[in-house]
């Protein structure tokens, strides 16, 4: 009569946390609020407010009609109401409400986009979307390395010449 599996099984369908702990699945960015970093979470994030800066989820990440992001956006699932200025890499399901702008380029495997939704950058849509974007990280990664690189050099050749430039006002002086 008072079976507790049956509550417990209905309870574990709804729980959308990974962990297997019962603790709350979603992280909320509330409407009127402002968090700047990096959020990474195994479960969900729901933005209503701002996020200057990434939002990673192993999970989905929501973006209410409200919400801002000034980041990228990596996720299995995403459902962009709001603005999101920065790229979208999603490796399953991106669903664009009508109100959705997203300024940047959008990685995903399927999409569903609501007539108004705007895209403003390139779109990759692939059934091998994590491969792909385990390539472009790769590219983007050593393309860093090199353009730090090669500013390090320009900036102490630069460091160079100016050395040889007060070297040669210091003489000056002294023969005046």
């Amino acid at each position: 009569m008072f079976n507790n599996n049956k509550n417990k099984k209905k309870t574990d369908a709804m729980n959308s946390n990974k962990s297997g702990k019962n603790l709350p699945s979603v992280n909320m960015i509330s409407e009127g609020t402002q968090l700047d970093g990096t959020l990474k979470t195994k479960n969900d994030i729901r933005v209503a407010g701002t996020l200057d800066g990434e939002a990673k989820a192993d999970g989905k990440v929501i973006v209410s009609s409200s919400g801002n992001v000034e980041g990228n956006i990596e996720a299995d699932n995403a459902d962009i109401a709001g603005k999101v200025n920065g790229e979208v890499r999603v490796t399953n399901k991106l669903v664009l409400r009508k109100t959705a702008v997203v300024e940047g380029d959008v990685y995903t495997k399927t999409i569903l986009a609501e007539e108004g939704a705007q895209i403003n950058g390139s779109f990759h849509m692939s059934e091998n979307i994590e491969s792909e974007l385990k390539k472009k990280s790769k590219v983007s990664s050593s393309a860093k390395s090199s353009a730090k690189k090669s500013k390090s050099d320009s900036s102490s050749s630069g460091n160079q010449k100016k050395k040889k430039d007060n070297k040669s006002e210091v003489s000056a002086l002294k023969e005046d």
